[in-house]
């Protein structure tokens, strides 16, 4: 692993193995600036060697791949998680605030028509705006950690519903596989005709059971999904040798 180096002043060096850089900790010639990630400040006057380096950034949903590399040799590479509980925070305040609004509390000044809307131009939803908000952060934190990086980042497009229907055009893509239906939950209930496809009974509680486990990398289509009644549905056809499982 590698560990990043500053000089006395502050100005980013290459960065060193973490061998030599306990042993500069250990003879008091560096200090610990930062943890997250790993970064020494020389105590010394050093103009350092630098080589051109290039700072890899692969932009996902719920991660970020890092990749530094100089003269073809890959100096240090990772992932960084990205946050998926915005919108679950953002709904549990949703339900303070309505909860707080219904309670008697006259002592609370009235307040409807004082709030204005902040969905300016250029809004995007609060998850999205995090994500981008963290790859920018990482991207200054690194950009500030290496000496003149090169930046590229690797950006993936991809049509999805004309992967699946390539002669997909215009209002077809707002029809999509679910159109008319509340979920994808009813939307497999019916293309299975309400029919457990274990038992092949009607009239049954039914649920959606994955064909590839979200575990391992299964998705929510419904081209995932299958109709099982509650009565196929259970841990014991999970278990190995019986009818659900391995199908993932």
């Amino acid at each position: 692993m590698l560990v990043f180096v500053t000089n006395k002043h502050g100005e980013a060096l290459m960065p060193c193995k973490s061998r030599k850089a306990r042993l500069l900790l250990k003879q008091k010639k560096a200090i610990i600036v930062s943890y997250e990630p790993f970064t020494i400040q020389l105590l010394y006057g050093s103009s350092g060697y630098k080589q051109k380096v290039d700072l890899g950034i692969d932009l996902g949903a719920k991660h970020i791949g890092i990749a530094i590399t100089s003269e073809d040799k890959v100096l240090s590479k990772g992932e960084i998680e990205l946050r998926q509980d915005v919108k679950g925070n953002l709904e549990t305040r949703k339900i303070y605030r309505r909860s707080r609004r219904n309670r008697k509390t006259r002592y609370r000044k009235p307040r409807f028509l004082n709030r204005v809307s902040s969905k300016k131009d250029g809004w995007l939803p609060p998850s999205i705006q995090s994500r981008i908000d963290n790859t920018f952060h990482w991207i200054e934190q690194f950009a500030l950690l290496l000496p003149k990086p090169i930046l590229h980042i690797e950006v993936g497009k991809f049509d999805v519903q004309k992967m699946v229907n390539p002669d997909i055009q215009g209002v077809e893509y707002q029809q999509g596989q679910t159109y008319g239906y509340h979920d994808v939950r009813y939307f497999v209930f019916a293309r299975d005709r309400y029919t457990c496809q274990v038992c092949k009974r009607k009239g049954k509680i039914l649920n959606t059971h994955h064909i590839i486990y979200r575990s391992k990398g299964g998705s929510d289509r419904a081209d995932n999904l299958i109709t099982v009644c509650t009565d196929c549905h259970t841990s014991e056809n999970h278990q190995k040798g019986q009818i659900l499982y391995g199908n993932g």
